[in-house]
């Protein structure tokens, strides 16, 4: 019973709601694709054009067209054989370059009609396709179908012509179903709502002629369709069209749909052949029908009302060119469309979507200076985009050059108005010229591929110019990517800065102070370095004196002494000592002394190690009682004075 229920149920669901979005079963089983019925005169002839899949594989592989008796097929003609019966009747022509080949009869009899098959490899092996052919008596006979071999999300163009005499009918294209031929689009739709995105109908010079495009053909597009001149059940004026989708992996995958935020930036990509240097690349919004006025190409067209907003940018590696709009507005949603002149399986149509909410980049959109002065054009960027490439540009017609800048650390002006986890990409000219009036633009963009844009209009005023003596006055812009964060824990790309840092590197609010402070820093900077060189070194020498002395209390005075003074002492007071002392440093403050006694007390003398405590209150006391002893004779006149002379025994 449940499985009753649910097969009652699937009859009641549309057929457009179950529509597979997955490849039919021809597409799987047969990839190969020609005509369902081909039409010929009795000594006529017939061309059949049979498709395939543009492998390797299948490009060398043989090509074979069969007749279809009971359960096999015989070859009439394949790549290097031809049938008896059919010799000088047939050929087979193989295209790989366009992905098909070609049969060709003539001479054509009453017997010749049958089912056939054209196939890729060996006879009735799955790649093949089966073709009914149909030989009348005497004209007339039907029109065959018109065959398209489609990739998958890529674009379908066709063109019908039914001459003059229609130039006043209405013009259409319609699918064929069960119940009909369901209204693709025709020409007397003209309003916005009336056409889904991705569609358009044009007339061409030709009077009664028209071309309909459609894009990113999926694989419910493949069937039979109809295009004509009127009405499809009333008018006899039109033509069968047979479209078969299959997929190509190399074919790249664009996108159909556009989400932005009002105020900011999209990105487009288009497809283009960078061999075909003479096509043209044209963007446009579609209004209507029809695509509109040519909003940028790529000879340097640029539509007044887009100017500072979009630019074009060819990656000639990838076969992209991408088209960026920025500064978004509310009427900028719709469907924009990439159209070329050559190679119309590469157009292509995008369909924009607007939504309210704030730009991931943000700044002063227009920044007014006098020619001479510095001026700094900012850009805020959320930290997710911290590892993207942050870039300035100037814009022109004929894109946004890059301009040659230098990467470095600092601060933004105070009035940037941030957010506190922002960080800061700043373009500083200086001085700035007359001549650097318009737009330019920051960006991000990864391994390649642009990301959101922001355009700032700088407004130069007449003024005067500063010119450095000796030096070119129109300095190298200066890039900056810096880090607004006001956290005190948060580390600005580069590494950690103290306060004392950051308030040194905080950029001033008038650009002429903002000239004087980066001078006055370059100057201060290495002066500062001296100086922190000059105190480490006499630290450095003071710390080695303090190591070789001891702290000596003598009363409540207390000293640092150094042991070179009591050195110098000791040799004063040699001559009233009977030994001769030597002493020789053994690391730290120990040393190991040792004395040469007289020949009177030489059998009394021993060796000594003393510490350098012990030893430097031995020498202060003898520096006391000799200081006595000078000064008691120097009372008594100058035949009083101390001999100090060594004594002729030492000699």
């Amino acid at each position: 019973m449940t499985l009753l229920a649910f097969l009652f149920l699937l009859t009641l669901v549309p057929a457009g709601c179950v529509r597979s979005r997955h490849p039919p079963k021809a597409a799987i089983s047969s990839p190969v694709f020609g005509p369902r019925e081909v039409h010929g005169v009795r000594g006529g002839s017939v061309t059949v054009k049979c498709f395939y899949p543009p492998t390797p594989m299948n490009k060398h592989d043989r090509k074979y067209w069969c007749r279809q008796k009971g359960s096999s097929c015989f070859t009439v003609v394949s790549s290097d054989f031809v049938a008896a019966d059919y010799r000088d009747r047939v050929t087979l022509t193989d295209h790989p370059q366009e992905e098909h080949f070609l049969i060709s009869i003539s001479a054509l009899e009453l017997g010749d009609a049958g089912t056939f098959q054209c196939g890729v490899g060996t006879n009735g092996r799955g790649l093949s396709f089966r073709v009914t052919l149909s030989v009348a008596e005497a004209p007339p006979v039907p029109e065959d179908a018109e065959l398209f071999y489609v990739k998958l999300r890529s674009t379908w163009t066709v063109t019908c012509n039914f001459g003059e005499e229609t130039v006043e009918k209405r013009k259409y294209l319609c699918k064929k179903e069960k119940d009909g031929c369901r209204n693709v689009i025709n020409s007397h739709q003209n309003d916005d709502s009336e056409v889904p995105g991705g569609r358009q109908l044009t007339f061409e010079s030709l009077p009664g002629s028209f071309r309909v495009t459609l894009t990113q053909m999926d694989w419910e597009d493949a069937g039979v369709y109809y295009c004509g001149a009127g009405e499809y059940e009333k008018d006899s004026t039109k033509k069968e069209l047979n479209v078969f989708i299959y997929e190509d992996k190399h074919f790249p995958h664009l996108k159909t749909n556009i989400t932005a935020k009002i105020g900011g930036s999209a990105s487009f990509e288009c497809l283009y052949d960078p061999l075909l240097n003479s096509s043209s690349r044209i963007w446009c919004k579609q209004k209507g029908r029809q695509c509109g006025g040519t909003i940028i190409d790529n000879a340097g067209y640029v539509d007044k009302r887009y100017e500072g907003r979009v630019a074009m940018f060819e990656n000639p590696k990838n076969k992209t060119v991408t088209i960026i709009l920025n500064q978004l507005r509310e009427k900028d949603k719709g469907t924009y469309w990439c159209m070329s002149n050559q190679q119309r399986e590469q157009q292509s149509s995008t369909e924009l979507t607007l939504v309210p909410g704030e730009p991931a980049l943000s700044g002063k959109k227009v920044v007014e200076a006098q020619a001479g002065s510095r001026v700094n054009l900012t850009c805020c960027y959320p930290c997710k985009y911290y590892s993207y490439e942050k870039y300035w540009c100037r814009w022109n017609k004929t894109g946004c050059a890059m301009l040659p800048v230098q990467q470095q650390q600092g601060l933004p002006q105070p009035g940037d108005a941030c957010d506190a986890n922002a960080r800061t990409v700043v373009l500083s000219l200086d001085p700035v010229a007359e001549d650097d009036d318009g737009w330019y633009w920051c960006g991000v963009k990864r391994n390649g591929v642009f990301g959101e844009t922001m355009a700032v209009e700088l407004q130069v005023g007449a003024g005067e110019l500063r010119v450095s003596a000796g030096k070119d006055a129109k300095l190298s812009p200066e890039f900056l990517d810096v880090d607004s964060s006001h956290d005190p824990g948060a580390v600005p790309p580069g590494g950690a800065h103290s306060d004392a840092e950051v308030r040194k590197g905080a950029a001033p609010e008038s650009s002429d102070e903002s000239h004087g402070s980066n001078t006055l820093a370059l100057v201060l900077g290495p002066l500062a370095g001296l100086i922190l060189i000059a105190v480490t070194a006499f630290a450095i020498v003071k710390y080695r004196q303090l190591k070789r002395s001891d702290l000596v209390s003598v009363g409540s005075y207390r000293t640092n002494i150094s042991m070179s003074d009591f050195e110098s002492v000791r040799d004063f007071s040699a001559s009233n000592s009977a030994k001769e002392t030597h002493e020789t440093p053994m690391g730290g403050d120990e040393f190991i002394t040792t004395t040469t006694d007289t020949p009177d007390s030489a059998a009394n003398t021993t060796k000594a190690k003393r510490s350098s405590k012990e030893e430097a209150d031995l020498a202060y006391s003898s520096y006391l009682v000799t200081s006595r002893s000078i000064a008691q004779a120097s009372s008594g006149g100058d035949s009083a004075v101390l001999d100090v002379s060594p004594s002729q025994d030492q000699v």
